[in-house]
């Protein structure tokens, strides 16, 4: 099929219209995963986890080239990149550790400066369809700027949407959205981000900083939450 492209366990898919930005890593609802004993996983988790869905190797990966997206599209601009709190920290920290160095290796170059904001939607495993925003009277500061926000897991799009209607409040310059994750779920509104860096199916996954409750922020991958878990660390 036109557009798309197959290896084993992930094929990548080609969004279309041709005009969006980047390409994406599309995780297939069938797919099987990987035996938690084949990657170092904490002792204290290894009865929680169903399988590792994507390997922290193939996330660092990932959001390499995601970098080098941002950087040859938004290069040349200053650019306030705004960390979705609590989820983002790990990949805001890695994605601009990956444009920090293009920014010394290549003839392209972002400056950056960095905000935070805190979104929060969950209660255990279910929206509770209402979006809190913590820091949002900071938006102002972002009038006239060029905003790129950095998102972990982008699932119904409502949070998202919420946050950039406050964003256009604040008239920003422009405003692009790079999400770690966008899951696959009959709930979603239709938001696509910018730039995306897997499509994943609709399980409730956990690691590199995505948490149940709080816990599992230290898991270095993205793994699918089993159903004793849920029961276990619910509030």
């Amino acid at each position: 099929v036109a557009g798309h492209f197959w290896s084993p366990q992930l094929h990548i898919y080609v969004p279309f219209p041709k005009c969006v930005i980047s390409l994406l890593l599309q995780i297939p609802d069938d797919e099987k995963g990987y035996k938690l004993d084949l990657f170092c996983v904490p002792k204290h988790y290894e009865e929680d986890l169903d399988q590792v869905i994507i390997p922290h190797g193939l996330i660092m990966d990932r959001t390499e080239r995601l970098a080098r997206d941002i950087v040859r599209d938004m290069g040349g601009h200053h650019i306030v990149a705004l960390c979705v709190l609590k989820g983002g920290y790990t990949f805001f920290a890695d994605l601009l550790d990956y444009i920090k160095a293009l920014n010394q290796n290549s003839d392209k170059s972002v400056p950056l400066t960095v905000d935070f904001i805190r979104l929060k939607s969950y209660c255990n495993d279910q929206s509770t369809n209402i979006v809190k925003v913590i820091g949002g009277d900071e938006l102002s500061t972002l009038t006239g700027k060029n905003v790129l926000i950095v998102e972990d897991i982008v699932e119904t799009g409502r949070t998202m949407e919420t946050l950039l209607s406050l964003l256009s409040e604040c008239n920003p310059k422009m405003v692009k959205v790079v999400s770690l994750l966008v899951k696959r779920t009959p709930r979603s509104s239709g938001y696509r981000p910018d730039y995306i860096g897997f499509e994943v199916p609709d399980s409730f996954l956990v690691g590199y900083a995505l948490d149940y409750n709080e816990y599992f922020r230290d898991l270095s991958h993205i793994c699918i939450l089993n159903e004793n878990a849920k029961e276990k660390y619910k509030v």
